[in-house]
């Protein structure tokens, strides 16, 4: 059942039929797996029924009933935000006035009430044409770009913090005075010296793990709110 007032799902209890999958024929095992984990994930039934485009769109949901991350009118960016639910959640709850960029390198449908950038990240014209598109300073930066996985936890965890890295980066860059910067990170947490500069810039710095993150996934998020100005790390 869905909890209206918070917009995510509420607990529930009681024992729940569980579906299994019919057949395998011309499956592979771990097809099958992630066929039946989400047949029975209430995320993914919810997601379906509300018209989200992905599940992960109650993790913001829940980032934003927690933290109040996303205010009316504001302006957001969305790193990362193929196939969309991000986004979706940050126009629903920005209203009107709002403005909401999306940006990645993975094509993706328009979302109504944003701006979509087919762009990677990384590439050198990003940033500028980001910053272009804004218009003004961010009240939130949000990224919940994955690495991709090669199986090697160390070689995985590595990857997903330089992409962290980056972010901030340019959050520092755009964000205004007390906004906030949401970061996708790996269990394990964010790294010394980079938690170091975000504790400088940030009122307050903290890893999540939302609800609607998997119990058995290494993800979670670094939430840093009140932006205060950059400063610059040792030796710069």
């Amino acid at each position: 059942m869905a909890d209206k007032k918070k917009g995510s799902i509420a607990n529930t209890s009681g024992r729940k039929l569980k579906i299994m999958v019919k057949t395998a024929r011309g499956r592979t095992v771990g097809q099958v797996r992630w066929l039946q984990r989400q047949l029975n994930d209430p995320y993914v039934k919810e997601a379906q029924s509300r018209g989200y485009r992905s599940r992960a769109a109650f993790k913001l949901i829940e980032l934003d009933d927690k933290h109040k991350l996303i205010r009316k009118g504001g302006r957001i960016v969305d790193l990362g935000a193929a196939p969309g639910g991000w986004t979706q959640v940050a126009v629903e709850r920005a209203g009107d006035g709002a403005s909401i960029i999306g940006l990645d390198i993975s094509p993706m449908e328009p979302v109504p009430g944003a701006q979509i950038l087919h762009l990677d990240f990384l590439s050198e014209e990003a940033p500028g044409l980001l910053k272009a598109a804004m218009g003004g300073e961010a009240d939130v930066v949000l990224s919940d770009i994955p690495a991709p996985a090669t199986g090697h936890r160390a070689t995985d965890h590595m990857k997903i913090m330089a992409l962290c890295e980056t972010a901030l980066l340019f959050a520092e860059e755009v964000l205004k005075p007390g906004g906030a910067f949401v970061c996708k990170v790996q269990r394990g947490g964010t790294e010394g010296q980079l938690l170091q500069i975000m504790k400088k810039n940030f009122r307050t710095v903290q890893h999540v793990k939302p609800p609607a993150s998997r119990s058995d996934s290494a993800e979670m998020y670094v939430v840093a709110l009140g932006y205060r100005g950059r400063t610059e790390a040792p030796g710069d």
